[in-house]
This record gives structure tokens, C-alpha cells and sequence, in this order.
């Protein structure tokens, strides 16, 4: 992975707190945090570059496992190498962690937790426009060419029309890329090496 442009790394604290407090927002889960990361390691800290985060991205949602978990590990191991990333990655889970154990206390006293469903309910229509945010600014690093906008419609023709699950989506989509790469014309070199 290559290292960002940042003059120093982050420290192990300074990346522990930040995936801490992206980790508070859990509700909505991985999809809602996207903008959080997006914002504090491209626009803040500047960690990343905007086309590194559209790379991050789809490797980390291709790989196995929660999107922000994979984000975190990629993250803190570009800053700090392995101890970075588990710096990152605690960070991430501790405050999940935290609020489920709560959560369960209290519904095994018994608690009302209606307040809380009420909570939950105002916060998801909220998450719609997080991922709308993100997805305009991810534009960026991801739509480069007209090949990108083709895929970006079937992809989007797949998912909402076709119905297919992700996993074939984003399989089509690689399949797709290193077909058209292998099959596309070489160019023939110029006459002359370009030389008058």
C-alpha cells in the first residue's frame, strides 16, 4: 500500500481517537460511517488523497468483512505499518462495543427503550443523505472516463433493475475491466519515435 504524502504519521492516539469517534456513529452502520471516514482522513488530516480514498474504498469493500473495520486497518497500516492499523482498528470497535454491552444491560433490566427506537427511526432518513453525500464526493477519485460512467450504469442497472446481489455486481464489474484491459488494440508506435 502506498504511504500518503503527510510530512509525518499520525500518531497511535491521534488515530485511536479518531476511529473513536467515528465509531460513536454506529447507527446505520458501516454505510453512515463512510462520509465520517471520507471527511476525517481525506478533508482534516489529509491522511489520504481523494483518488487513495476511492482506491481504499473499493479494495476495502471488496475485501472480507465490515467496510469500517477494513477501512480502519488500511488506514492506520499507511500511517504506522501493522501497530497503526490495530492502533485504528481499536479505535473503531471499542466505542460498538461499549454501546451494544449498554444496550443490552438495559433491555435486560428491562428498560423501556422506546426513546430509543424513536431515536433510531428520525436518524434513518438522515443516513439517505450521508450516502448521497459521500457517493457526490467520491466522484471524484472514481468517475475518471466515459468506461467509468458505462460501468457506474450497469452497475446501478444490475442493483436497482436486475436485482442482483452485490457480490455478483462487483465481480461483473472486475470481470468486466480486466476483459475490456486485455482485449482493447495496442497502439502501434509512431513512425520515427515521434522525431521529424
Amino acid at each position: 500500500m502506498p504511504k500518503t504524502e503527510t510530512k509525518k504519521p499520525a500518531s497511535y492516539l491521534e488515530m485511536f481517537l479518531l476511529f473513536a469517534k467515528i465509531g460513536l456513529f454506529t447507527v446505520g452502520g458501516g454505510a453512515v460511517m463512510l462520509p465520517l471516514i471520507q471527511n476525517a482522513v481525506v478533508e482534516d488530516k489529509k491522511w489520504l488523497t481523494e483518488a487513495e480514498f476511492a482506491d481504499m474504498f473499493a479494495i476495502t469493500n471488496s475485501a472480507p468483512g465490515a467496510f469500517t473495520i477494513n477501512a480502519a486497518i488500511y488506514i492506520g497500516y499507511t500511517q504506522r505499518g501493522l501497530s497503526g492499523a490495530t492502533a485504528a482498528t481499536l479505535g473503531m470497535v471499542t466505542p460498538s462495543v461499549v454501546i451494544i454491552l449498554l444496550l443490552a444491560y438495559l433491555i435486560l433490566l428491562g428498560k423501556n427503550v422506546e426513546i430509543l427506537q424513536q431515536f433510531f427511526a428520525g436518524v434513518r432518513p438522515i443516513v439517505a443523505a450521508l450516502l448521497l453525500d459521500a457517493g457526490f464526493k467520491l466522484r471524484k477519485g472514481l468517475l475518471k472516463s466515459r468506461g467509468d460512467l458505462l460501468m457506474l450504469a450497469l452497475g446501478l442497472a444490475m442493483l436497482l433493475l436486475a436485482k442482483i446481489n452485490t457480490v455478483f455486481v462487483i465481480l461483473t464489474g472486475a470481470v468486466v475491466a480486466i476483459l475490456y484491459n486485455r482485449l482493447k488494440p495496442v497502439q502501434p508506435p509512431t513512425e520515427g519515435g515521434g522525431k521529424a
